[in-house]
């Protein structure tokens, strides 16, 4: 924040009498005149003395060094022009929330005056300058703007008094980022200077949606600030960082500036991306037959993975789980440490590159342990704003519904078509319902399937932890066995969904589920069965669904842990279904 330093402290140079007088023989000798110094070399040397000589001059240490007046002032994170921090200032009464700080200054010296503001009527002066006292001021603005004078001090003047303040009556004003520049009085500065601007800003490959951002890390930067078409979009720790909730077949000019405790430097040359052709999510379209794998952000024995590590074989990846809050229906995201990235942007870029894939990523809602509850239309407006929300800053392509202790079908239809509303065509919307709650189409989230059937993408029940169920031709069917997930999934093909809104969800190892594991060629045997009429058990469907989208599994962890022997024997198998 505070804008220390506009050039670097040096010493003035000095010639030595020796030094002149050998100087004028040689010219005596030569006959040649010197020339004199130039007004720009003389000017360079005074400024290379300069330094800013208020102290915490961006607030980062709230309101050390600084007086004011009332209890009227107080440092705030937001907002900022700079750094982390600014100066808050709320007039009362007769006080008009006046915050000074007395700075040292050298006498006959001129100092460059200045200081970000932003609300109500501010101003900024400085008295006791031994000549003339300077103030200038603005009635106020929604944006930051800079204020800016100069005076000059005294012959015995040794120190000043710069402040700030509003008006009498006035809304609470804000400042940031003063500077004192001049001639430094004794007391030296902020030790730390402003950071370099960022250099090999440059953009990789884009999604219909975002931009992935990378630069060159700047040593003394704490932070950086991400500027799309002049506009703060983004503050991130590390050199990198993905831009989303982008236009499709957009152009977009970036530039990236780095800060710390002494402010922000200046923006770096832009770089211009555009956003890929829209359609489908960011990732493009769901394939027709689609593998789709839960990531697991937690650690729970099973190989911890980045989402860069994940098989190719998944078509979507499905990021377990989203959070609840203490608003109802509102969901959240909490990167786990655990999982090991370095920062939500590494995160985000990942998501980026699955993109760039053509992959799918979507944030599950619920799991084993979710509270997630939508059964009010206040909290169904919560959840599809929230939803839209992390979609917009992560890039996620849709959600899944993964509501193991029930659901209002009424309400999560109306969450879900909000959401849709916003997100348009390019959503992607799974389920993964238990096989309960599939057993007959009176059931919640059956109800729930056929009410967004329009924007539904597939619904992969879990064919595990489950115990003997109901086939669709009445017979009980034992889990673990190719004629339980066939006959269970008749009742959902028959019952109203697409094929394509059909998958088989199944653990990816004996360690991915308590009950219910088969083998990748049980799958694979009940997939061929579905779509070709072969690989049968003693269930036989009907007629074939040739169209049945593909199968799911718990997890790419376990599946890693694994070897990625699951998805290595059913990803293929998936992607040649007829």
């Amino acid at each position: 924040m505070d804008r220390a330093r506009q050039g670097r402290p040096g010493v003035r140079r000095r010639v030595g009498a020796a030094l002149a007088v050998g100087a004028a023989a040689a010219l005596a000798v030569t006959s040649l005149a010197a020339p004199a110094q130039s007004a720009d070399v003389k000017a360079a040397d005074a400024a290379a003395a300069d330094v800013n000589v208020a102290k915490n001059a961006g607030f980062e240490s709230d309101l050390s060094n600084w007086t004011c007046s009332a209890n009227s002032g107080a440092a705030v994170t937001s907002p900022v022009h700079g750094g982390t921090k600014a100066l808050k200032a709320t007039p009362a009464g007769q006080d008009k929330a006046e915050c000074v700080q007395i700075v040292k200054v050298k006498p006959n010296s001129t100092y460059k005056l200045s200081s970000w503001v932003q609300g109500g009527y501010a101003y900024l002066g400085a008295r006791g300058t031994g000549t003339t006292d300077v103030s200038t001021w603005t009635p106020g603005d929604a944006a930051w703007k800079q204020l800016s004078t100069s005076f000059t001090t005294g012959a015995n003047t040794t120190s000043v008094t710069v402040y700030t303040h509003g008006w009498y009556g006035q809304s609470a004003y804000y400042a940031d980022d003063v500077s004192v520049l001049g001639p430094d009085g004794g007391g030296g500065t902020d030790p730390v200077e402003i950071p370099a601007v960022p250099s090999g800003l440059a953009a990789g490959t884009t999604t219909s949606t975002s931009v992935p951002l990378s630069w060159t890390p700047v040593s003394t930067a704490t932070g950086y600030t991400v500027y799309r078409d002049g506009t703060k979009v983004a503050s991130v720790s590390g050199a990198s960082t993905t831009v989303t909730g982008l236009t499709p077949e957009t152009t977009y000019s970036f530039q990236v500036s780095a800060s710390n405790a002494a402010g922000e430097s200046a923006k770096s040359t832009a770089v211009s991306a555009r956003t890929a052709k829209g359609g489908g999510g960011d990732g493009g379209t769901v394939p027709k037959h689609a593998l789709t794998g839960y990531w697991q952000n937690f650690d729970n024995g099973a190989t911890v993975q980045k989402l860069r590590d994940v098989s190719s074989q998944y078509d979507i990846i499905a990021v377990s789980f989203a959070d609840a809050t203490t608003t109802p229906g509102q969901i959240t995201f909490n990167l786990d440490p655990a999982v090991g990235y370095s920062s939500t942007a590494d995160f985000k870029a990942d998501i980026a590159a699955k993109h760039s894939a053509g992959k799918s990523v979507i944030l599950s809602v619920g799991g084993e342990k979710g509270t997630i509850s939508v059964n009010s239309d206040a909290s169904a407006t919560a959840f599809a704003n929230s939803a839209y929300a992390l979609m917009q800053e992560y890039g996620f392509d849709g959600v899944d519904i993964d509501l193991e202790n029930g659901l209002n079908p009424t309400y999560m239809t109306k969450a879900l078509r909000q959401l849709a509303a916003k997100a348009g065509s390019k959503l992607v919307l799974t389920m993964a319902p238990q096989t309960i709650d599939m057993q007959s189409t009176s059931g919640g989230y059956f109800q729930t399937a056929l009410n967004v059937k329009d924007i539904l993408t597939v619904v992969n029940m879990q064919y595990y932890n489950s115990g003997s169920m109901l086939g669709c031709d009445g017979k009980v069917y034992s889990q673990g066995s190719v004629d339980f997930l066939t006959a269970l999934a008749c009742i959902q093909l028959e019952g109203g969904l697409d094929p394509s809104q059909v998958g088989i969800g199944v653990p990816a190892s004996t360690r991915g589920a308590g009950s219910g594991y088969v083998a990748p060629s049980v799958v694979n045997n009940a997939l061929d069965c579905l779509t070709r009429g072969t690989g049968c058990g003693s269930f036989k469907p009907s007629k074939t669904y040739p169209g049945l989208r593909g199968a799911m599994t718990w997890s790419t962890n376990w599946d890693a842990t694994a070897g990625n022997a699951w998805s290595n024997a059913v990803g293929p198998k998936v992607h040649s279904l007829p």
